[in-house]
This record gives C-alpha cells, structure tokens and sequence, in this order.
C-alpha cells in the first residue's frame, strides 16, 4: 500500500514542504529504492519478495514522479536539492543512514547519497552520469521519444498492446531486454507514469550538465549494468569503476537498462550481498 509523507526542506526562496509518495514493507535493516526517470516504484515490485524478508525496503515515488507531486516552487530538480530532499524524506520516515539501491537517475541519487555519507551502502544499477557527451544526447533523445510516444497513444491503444507479448514489447523494450514477462497491467502502469511525469523535462534540463567524477570511499559501492542495456550502453559501467576505484562492478547477463524485471533473483542477490 502507498503511503505520503509531508515534510519541510529548505530553498533560495526560503522553507518548502515537499510530498513524496512511497510504500514500505519487510523488516531489517533499512534499504531505501530509488527509480529512474519517468518511471515509478512499482519498477521494484519484481524483487521485493525476495528482498523484503532480510531488509525494511521503502521504495520511493521520486517527486515529479508515480503519484509524488512535483517539487514546490523554488526548488529545483538538480542533484544539489534532490539529495538534500531524500535525506530529509528519510528523518521523516526516522530512518537514519539506509542502504539504498538505485537505477539509472535513482542510481545517480544513490551514489549520491553515499558521497554525502547519508547512506550505508550503494547498490547502483546502469546510473546515469558516466556518459560522454553523444551518449547522454542518444539517451535524453530515447527518452524524449519514449516520452512523446506515451502522450500521443489514447489509452486504449495502450491497454490493447498490453494484451500481448508483441505489445509490451513496442512499449517497453528499450528498457526491458525481456518486456514480454511484464505483465500487462504493469505495462499500462508504467506508460501512464511515464506520460504524466510533472518532473520530466525539468529533471532532463538539468541532467544536460551532469557527470559523476567523484569517488565514494568509506562504504560498500557496487555498480551493476545489465549486458542488453539498449540505453546507457555497459561501457559506461568501465568508466563507473576508473571513478570509483573501491566499488564491485557485476554484469548483469541478458538484462536490460531496468533489469528489476529481467532477472528479479540475480539483482536481489546483488542488492542484499552490497548491504550485508
């Protein structure tokens, strides 16, 4: 079940209060997921049986994102507010220093996250940031596309490519190398969220700028990239390991860029071996 948290962060035009959507479930130490861009929390419901019974999991609507409102005036969509958001988000939840998993713009979040200390582990899976420039052109221009594709189909046409293996292909196989497991209503879900993203444009205008060149000593890092990942090519995992020395790089065999879906068991295991 999803739940909303208010709570008060601070901006260039003084205090805020920010609404983040999120559903909680399992028990142990706390493990915060974090989604990438256009898409929603549910992206991590593949793995949460497997996760639930060793970790606390709080799987986050980002805000712009799923059924989180978009940020209030005054307060960007850039990683110097984003994190600061996360961490406030999560002394409200009285959650102090997570693990945390992300993927892609979740992933970015994440590593983060750990170069503030605010976490206790990172798990980052194909995160965004250790493109060369034409890459990241490739993938904000896949993305736009992705985009613009959600907003023109009615919602029949989408319910109707659901149905089939075929049709959760056309919808979802730049992100998913195995989009025919998805379920229908998945799917539909999904392309929804994707259309009415409030936080869309704004995250990808600041995102023009973003590299991640920073190391993240003092704690467990892993950075896993699935090897049919069609949007930030597996290279980018290379890169990802010359700027963060410390870190495990794991392939992940026949997973797409959100490879939740694609092989729930081997990215669970990856996820709980990061945080133990």
């Amino acid at each position: 079940m999803t739940s909303t948290v208010s709570f008060g962060v601070d901006s260039p035009r003084g205090p805020r209060t920010v609404s983040v959507a999120y559903e909680r479930t399992g028990s142990g130490e706390p493990l915060l997921l974090l989604h990438g861009i256009g898409h929603h929390h549910q992206a991590w419901a593949p793995v949460l049986p497997a996760l639930a019974p060793e970790r606390d999991v709080i799987a986050v609507d980002l805000p712009g994102f799923g059924v989180s409102p978009g940020l209030p005036d005054g307060v960007p969509y850039d990683l110097g507010s984003v994190v600061p958001v996360l961490g406030a988000f999560c002394e409200a939840l009285g959650v102090e220093r997570p693990h945390v998993a992300g993927n892609s713009l979740g992933g970015l979040l994440a590593l983060e996250l750990g170069r503030e200390k605010l976490v206790r582990s990172v798990t980052a899976l194909s995160p965004a940031g250790f493109w060369t420039q034409g890459e990241r052109r490739y993938a904000f221009a896949t993305l736009r596309a992705m985009r613009q594709g959600a907003l023109a189909m009615p919602m029949p046409l989408i319910e109707g490519l659901s149905r089939s293996a075929a049709g959760r292909a056309a919808l979802t196989s730049t992100i998913y190398a195995r989009p025919g497991r998805r379920s229908p209503e998945a799917v539909v879900s999904e392309t929804v969220a994707l259309r009415e993203a409030a936080g869309f444009h704004e995250t990808l205008a600041v995102g023009r700028g973003v590299a991640f060149t920073a190391d993240v000593p003092g704690l467990p890092v892993t950075v896993a990239w699935g090897s049919r990942d069609r949007l930030l090519l597996r290279r980018q995992g290379i890169r990802a390991k010359h700027t963060i020395p410390g870190a495990r790089l794991v392939r992940l065999p026949g997973c797409g860029h959100v490879p939740m879906n694609d092989d729930p068991a081997l990215v669970a295991r990856v996820i709980l071996d990061t945080s133990r």
